[in-house]
């Protein structure tokens, strides 16, 4: 087991955010995470990225507590966030984007490994590469997304979390997003997906949580929850679509 949450409980204040929530992802999966929105799905990637930290409860990533660490800890150890709405740095460009999301690997490895994810990155999302050079904030919002999940990538990472990396996209470019996911997936990154589109999400997951205000309510494999009724009406749109 790669990650393992258990009987998380996170708050804003005095606002119970995270209710005993339970969920572990394997090595090589891609787990999905759905509900509407307020269900706590952002949070719980927070929580487990350490930008957040719950009450009460444990986060083990490898048979490691790393329940109180810091977010560059949690970054060191493997896992990386990609965030909801992107967050790149409009006034760098494409490349510098890239680089920061590397800047805990400096000094520790060649460069030469560095630019071999460069080179990766490159690669799954040609467009980065011709716009090197253009600053982050000019991005059109599909482009945008594919520099986000490039930086994430540059870190490394055993565990990507991906926050909603379909919100706001043309349905072109969440096929192209979802794709590149499953292409990741095949070169050995283990993923968390966060996601509205569900459908979508559970089409590409081995297995899937359903959230509700804070609680995971279901769990079972993709196909299985693509299959329910409970699901197909509150998130697919109904049993007969």
């Amino acid at each position: 087991m790669l990650l393992e949450v258990k009987d998380i409980n996170t708050y804003y204040g005095n606002i119970h955010a995270l209710k005993d929530v339970s969920l572990h992802v394997d090595n090589g999966e891609i787990v999905a995470v759905i509900g509407a929105n307020g269900a706590g799905k952002t949070t719980l990637l927070n929580t487990i990225s350490g930008v957040l930290h719950s009450r009460t409860g444990e986060i083990v990533f490898e048979g490691r507590p790393i329940t109180k660490l810091s977010p560059d800890k949690v970054v060191h150890l493997g896992i990386s966030q990609v965030p909801e709405r992107r967050q790149v740095f409009s006034t760098l460009d494409v490349l510098d984007n890239l680089l920061l999301g590397a800047y805990l690997r400096h000094g520790r490895e060649p460069k030469e490994e560095i630019q071999k994810d460069m080179d990766f990155v490159f690669e799954i999302f040609p467009i980065l590469k011709d716009r090197q050079k253009q600053m982050g904030g000019t991005l059109s919002g599909g482009e945008q997304q594919m520099l986000a999940l490039g930086r994430g990538l540059m870190a490394k990472p055993q565990l990507l979390l991906l926050d909603e990396p379909s919100l706001g996209l043309a349905p072109l470019l969440v096929r192209e997003i979802f794709r590149v996911a499953g292409e990741l997936r095949e070169h050995g990154t283990t993923i968390l997906l966060v996601e509205q589109n569900a459908r979508a999400a559970l089409r590409l997951a081995d297995r899937g949580y359903v959230m509700e205000t804070g609680n995971v309510v279901l769990e079972d494999t993709s196909k299985e929850l693509l299959g329910d009724e409970r699901v197909q009406e509150a998130y697919l749109g109904g049993s007969g679509s």
